[in-house]
């Protein structure tokens, strides 16, 4: 559209005109207002301050007969006149330094630039051909003192006067919001960006949106090259840290809302389930959308913006509480030496021809300059700026305020350089020699680098050019007109991760009314004990809440994949937290470690105690008849394993676990291999009966002891290569039992410990298999029944415990072999011994010679 308008304007417009009285030169009438301060070279400010709000129709009839400007046709923009003022404030400070610029003044020419395509190159026409005038390759002044245009409030603005202007290789600052469009030398060469880079602004936003856990946003931006790139970083940021977009909503720059479109564009934003959205973009498009004179539905969302919105510049004319609680990132800027006391003392009548400060003050105080009507005011000369709500001025300078300030020093470094240059080349500056052609200017405008009086560094070189910081703003209202923009947080892109964002939630207002956060979500919060489980079809965010697995937790909220606790520690029946595993063992003071260890104590007495009865009768027949040292042998071997089993019980230690199956090992081998001889003594002494036997010369002899003796030696063997190769050790169980830890002993080597009892089997089985096959001799001489009873026992209490060890788990484990050596061991004493006790102890007249004769005859 604007280009066809230009082409159209160079095809029908005189390209020279004679400077005659009456010619466009001297004609005194405008259609578009203009502030102009002469001076030795000429800065032109284009500032979008006023809208119009004739017809296209109208606004043709107006360039054509050039009719003279009427306020009535225009709707004054009074955000925008503080970045008038800061332009101001820069231009006298840098004619009242004698270090920058010296005997060289600057003066300015301000235009309004219009965001309506049909007068978007009006202002640059007329700067190009000089005051008030639109007349293109005509310029109406003697001498051209203009050097620089700054302006873009939007991207949008200089789109269209970098076209017209860059034909002429002018230079222009921009003071919006950085595009990197802009920064295509090949498209924009003669185009300069004042604003730090806004590429971590979408990092600045998702960090906010993770720290109050809002997941589920809506996203509005405006529908050109600047909304397009933000909107895919932000996506792309806001995915990587799984939060979903909602719903996605384009704004047409430049695009009128009407009721209809109005009602149904805020409808679907109002039906969303998110409550939290994002805006982006054109502002005026925004502005032209929900500062309406009659808004149909007032959507309260938490408003996520950048500060170019100016949400806090709303018209004074409307009370509208949409915004109320918004969070805007602002770029970060210092304050400016003198600039409050400028606004304190500023006034109308210091700038008599300043039509925007005039029509500004007008509006702001709600009065007039001159008398008139008898309901009008007449302005205090003693108003002050200081005085007015945020709706009009904020006393400390704005970011976009900020921009203008540092572009105005920026453009007279740059001129300063260009002077210092020239005086190194000519002896002599003066008169005409100050004439400045614009397009030399660029190259030092490249190379500017300086530091403001804020002290922060100003560099035009995009190359250079800082990435944006930025300050988080909470924008409240309150019932008398009255807003305020309260920091809250801030974003350092150049800290580390994790001290980059700040947030003081508790300064925070929002517009729910309450001191919480409303929350963003397309599910709720799965809490500790659950995790996500994805809805089919659905984004990320949308979620079903399952309950952790067992042995599994989730300590917090929203946890994608419950966790294992770690080994010393355990699941509570909320599988919410890991509690800490209480230590255990089979020990003295619980009810099984004592009782096993009283009735091991008690049968390891008792045993001593048929010792002692044997000993004691020794030379009774009884106790001769069956070879009295193997039943000596026996007796402390049983002795010992009842005592071995303590070992089994306590906390478990390196020596502990290194001799108490080696120790029972040994112990039950010379037991059973006792209990084997005695077994071959009962076969010898029947043999030796039959006349003529060579048996006979075995009974009696020693040879009973060398089977105890070589039988014992084998199985020392076994364990000491046992040892030598894996030897058991303490070891913590962390697994058998979930909620405690269980200290035992790790075998090692388990083919060493089935070894071990595996010998100890055969000797078993060996000494059951004799006595079975003698159990049928005279009684007088034989034992063969009970020792066929005994090992019977014996061979039954192991066959079951082995696969009850291996189900058994923890401390059971040493309880289950525990038993099993009192229970066998048992087995032996009572049926070997306890029925030559009962003869010994309570019917001694058959032990005696002549009834064991008597027993032999019958």
């Amino acid at each position: 559209m604007f280009s066809l308008f230009f082409f159209f304007l160079f095809l029908h417009l005189p390209f020279s005109v004679s400077k005659k009285q009456g010619t466009p030169c001297h004609l005194e009438n405008t259609f578009s207002p203009t502030y102009f301060r002469d001076g030795d070279l000429v800065v032109g400010g284009f500032f979008p301050l006023l809208t119009d709000k004739i017809s296209t129709f109208k606004y043709w009839k107006m360039f054509w007969f050039r009719l003279q400007y009427n306020s009535k046709n225009y709707q004054w923009l009074l955000k925008h006149d503080y970045q008038v003022l800061a332009f101001m404030f820069a231009v006298e400070e840098i004619n009242r330094n004698p270090n920058l610029l010296p005997n060289i003044s600057l003066g300015f020419h301000i235009y309004n630039v219009y965001h309506s395509n049909q007068r978007t190159l009006e202002s640059s026409l007329m700067w190009l051909s000089g005051q008030g005038q639109t007349i293109p390759n005509y310029s109406c002044e003697k001498r051209d003192k203009s050097v620089v245009v700054i302006g873009g409030a939007t991207s949008e603005l200089i789109f269209f006067t970098a076209t017209l202007l860059g034909l002429y290789n002018f230079p222009q600052i921009s003071y919006g919001h950085f595009d990197p469009l802009l920064s295509d030398p090949l498209q924009f060469p003669s185009v300069y960006q004042m604003a730090p880079s806004d590429t971590s602004l979408p990092l600045a936003m998702v960090r906010l949106m993770l720290h109050f856990k809002w997941t589920w946003v809506g996203l509005v931006v405006s529908d050109d090259s600047r909304g397009e790139k933000f909107f895919r970083d932000l996506q792309k940021e806001m995915a990587r840290n799984d939060i979903c977009v909602n719903f996605f909503k384009k704004i047409i720059p430049g695009q009128s809302f009407t009721k209809k479109i109005y009602r149904v564009f805020v409808q679907d934003i109002f039906i969303s389930a998110a409550k939290v959205i994002v805006l982006y973009g054109d502002t005026n498009s925004l502005l032209s959308m929900m500062f309406m004179k009659n808004p149909h539905v007032i959507v309260t969302r938490v408003w996520i913006t950048s500060s170019h919105w100016d949400l806090a510049k709303k018209p004074s004319y409307i009370y509208f509480n949409n915004f109320y609680g918004a969070l805007i990132f602002s770029d970060q800027t210092s304050k400016i030496p003198g600039f409050k006391h400028y606004l304190k003392t500023i006034n109308p009548a210091r700038y008599p021809e300043n039509i925007f400060l005039k029509n500004f003050w007008n509006s702001a105080f709600g009065c007039t300059s001159h008398h008139g009507a008898l309901h009008e005011t007449v302005c205090s000369p003693n108003a002050s700026l200081d005085t007015l709500s945020l709706s009009y001025l904020d006393m400390t300078m704005s970011e976009q305020s900020y921009t203008v300030y540092t572009a105005v020093y920026a453009v007279a470094w740059a001129l300063h350089e260009m002077f210092l240059v020239k005086s190194e080349m000519e002896s002599n500056i003066d008169g005409d020699k100050r004439i400045v052609h614009p397009w030399k200017l660029h190259s030092f405008l490249k190379k500017v680098h300086f530091n403001n009086s804020a002290g922060d560094q100003v560099v035009l070189d995009t190359k250079r050019k800082s990435v944006a910081n930025y300050d988080i703003l909470n924008y409240v209202t309150f019932g008398n007109d009255t807003e305020v923009l309260v920091k809250v947080g801030e974003f350092i892109a150049q800290n580390p991760l994790g001290q980059d964002f700040t947030i003081q939630e508790k300064a925070i207002v929002w517009h729910t009314g309450k001191g919480k956060p409303p929350q963003s979500r397309c599910s709720t919060v799965c809490g500790p004990g659950f995790q996500k489980k994805a809805q089919e079809g659905k984004p990320l965010c949308c979620f079903d809440c399952v309950p952790c697995l067992e042995g599994l937790i989730s300590s917090h909220s929203d946890t994608d994949q419950c966790v294992q606790c770690p080994e010393d520690q355990y699941p509570n029946q909320e599988r919410n937290q890991c509690l800490p595993k209480m230590v255990t063992f089979l020990a003295y003071e619980e009810p099984l470690g004592m009782a096993l260890a009283s009735i091991a104590v008690c049968l390891s007495f008792l045993t001593a105690l048929v010792l002692w009865v044997f000993v004691k009768y020794k030379n009774t027949p009884i106790v001769r008849a069956n070879n009295r040292d193997l039943s000596y042998i026996l007796l402390i071997s049983l002795f010992f394993c009842f005592l071995c089993s303590l070992l089994f019980i306590g906390c478990p230690s390196a020596a502990n676990c290194l001799f108490r199956q080696t120790t029972f090992g040994v112990m039950f081998t010379a037991a059973v291999s006792s209990v084997l001889a005695k077994t071959i003594t009962v076969v010898l002494a029947f043999r030796a009966t039959r006349p003529g036997s060579r048996s006979r010369k075995w009974v009696g002899s020693r040879a009973p002891i060398s089977v105890v003796l070589f039988c014992t030696l084998i199985q020392v063997m076994l364990c000491t290569i046992w040892l030598l190769l894996s030897h058991p050790f303490p070891e913590a169980d962390t697994h058998s039992d979930h909620e405690h830890i269980i200290l035992g002993c790790n075998e090692g080597s388990l083919i060493g410990f089935y070894f071990v009892l595996g010998y100890m089997g055969i000797l078993a089985l060996a000494s059951f298999t004799m006595a079975f096959l003698a159990r049928n001799l005279p009684d007088t001489f034989n034992e063969a029944k009970f020792i066929t009873f005994s090992m019977l026992v014996f061979c039954s209490v192991w066959v079951s415990f082995l696969p009850t060890y291996q189900s058994t788990k923890g401390k059971m484990m040493a309880a289950v072999e525990i038993f099993s050596i009192l229970s066998s061991s048992t087995g032996l004493l009572a049926c070997i011994f306890i029925p030559k006790c009962y003869v010994i102890l309570l019917q001694p007249h058959k032990n005696t010679r002549k009834t064991l004769k008597n027993n032999v005859k019958s």
